[in-house]
């Protein structure tokens, strides 16, 4: 089965890397349809229009940010079922926490194909 990836983050080199982590040859799951996105909003629009299996969304982000996106997607009942991994910089540990309890995964930066890699595929699994 491919997976179809939403990329949500603000910093273009951020998104390329995400993007090439997930193309790697090193990836124990097929790839289907790579979107991105700048912003939560724009994120959103992503999701009204597109098939989309997982969300990759970093926290900091201008116009909504991505707990913002995240929080608007867990309440929505088309966009509940889809599993999120938070990649930041964040070291809060709250955050993380309530994230984490929220059946998220995360991962900050700088990340490590492995490590994004691992997160994925438990949330596919899981889901």
């Amino acid at each position: 089965m491919k997976i179809n990836i939403l990329i949500v983050e603000d910093n273009a080199a951020m998104r390329v890397i995400l993007r090439s982590t997930v193309l790697s040859p090193e990836t124990d799951f097929e790839v289907g349809e790579i979107f991105e996105a700048e912003n939560g909003k724009e994120g959103i629009k992503v999701l009204e229009n597109e098939k989309v299996d997982i969300m990759l969304v970093d926290i900091y982000m201008p116009v909504m940010d991505g707990m913002e996106m995240l929080d608007y997607t867990y309440d929505h009942p088309d966009f509940k079922n889809i599993p999120a991994i938070v990649v930041s910089t964040d070291n809060n540990e709250d955050r993380v926490d309530a994230i984490m309890r929220k059946g998220m995964g995360f991962v900050h930066k700088p990340l490590t194909h492995l490590l994004l890699n691992k997160q994925i595929r438990k949330l596919i699994n899981d889901n």
